[in-house]
């Protein structure tokens, strides 16, 4: 479900402050092994 999440951030379809509280981190992870950090932003 990380990896999905961290798509659709990729992709624009979401954004990282409307990640799930028990994946945030895994998704945060996979966004900085991307090398897509600029996308990890609590704010909406």
């Amino acid at each position: 479900m990380a990896v999905i999440y961290a798509t659709l951030i990729v992709n624009g379809s979401k954004k990282f402050s409307q990640v799930p509280k028990l994946i945030k981190e895994q998704v945060r992870q996979i966004l900085i092994d991307l090398e897509v950090e600029e996308l990890i932003q609590e704010d909406e």
